[in-house]
């Protein structure tokens, strides 16, 4: 995947480029991390995650997507998305933060690359937030706390996974060495 990123919010016509990426992003990220009963099934069903896109991009979201151009033409529906984010209020009744991080993916290929930096900084800023990560995932709990997450003691089994999920708390801006 060559070719700078460009991030941006996502538009009801990524659905299919961001379901396809989620899929591909789970599949690099997960895959002898976790093995819940519908983790490999869902890895090929991209008619599904797709049309979940497409609902939640049809209304109010907090989603963005890196993109960088295809082979084609040049024009936007050549565009391949290569990571996305999306943040919103906190779903959790138990955080006093009014932000959560609900999903940062980037794909295999831009990993230390900073998309996954800008993507951050994109949805949520410096803002204080919550988000969870699975325990076992030391590449993602390692970019966070450069970030200034840490764990606040909240543990769960994510079911459609099978992996147990540490919360990670913000209250306060990243480190000035986050990157």
């Amino acid at each position: 995947m060559s070719g700078a990123a460009v991030v941006r919010p996502a538009r009801p016509d990524d659905a299919g480029a961001l379901g396809r990426c989620h899929l591909a992003c789970w599949d690099e990220a997960y895959t002898g991390l976790v093995d819940g009963p519908g983790f490999r099934a869902a890895l090929t069903r991209v008619d599904e995650r797709v049309e979940r896109w497409r609902r939640v991009l049809a209304g109010p979201h907090g989603t963005v997507v890196a993109v960088v151009a295809g082979e084609g033409a040049g024009d936007a529906a050549d565009e391949q998305v290569v990571g996305f984010a999306s943040a919103g209020p906190q779903r959790d009744e138990d955080v006093d933060l009014p932000r959560e991080l609900y999903a940062l993916y980037v794909r295999r290929a831009r990993w230390g690359t900073g998309l996954g930096h800008r993507l951050l900084q994109t949805v949520v800023g410096d803002d204080p937030c919550s988000l969870w990560v699975f325990r076992d995932n030391a590449r993602a709990r390692g970019f966070y706390a450069r970030h200034g997450f840490q764990p606040d003691g909240a543990a769960k089994v994510e079911p459609f996974f099978g992996g147990a999920e540490v919360r990670l708390v913000r209250r306060a801006g990243p480190p000035a060495t986050a990157g």
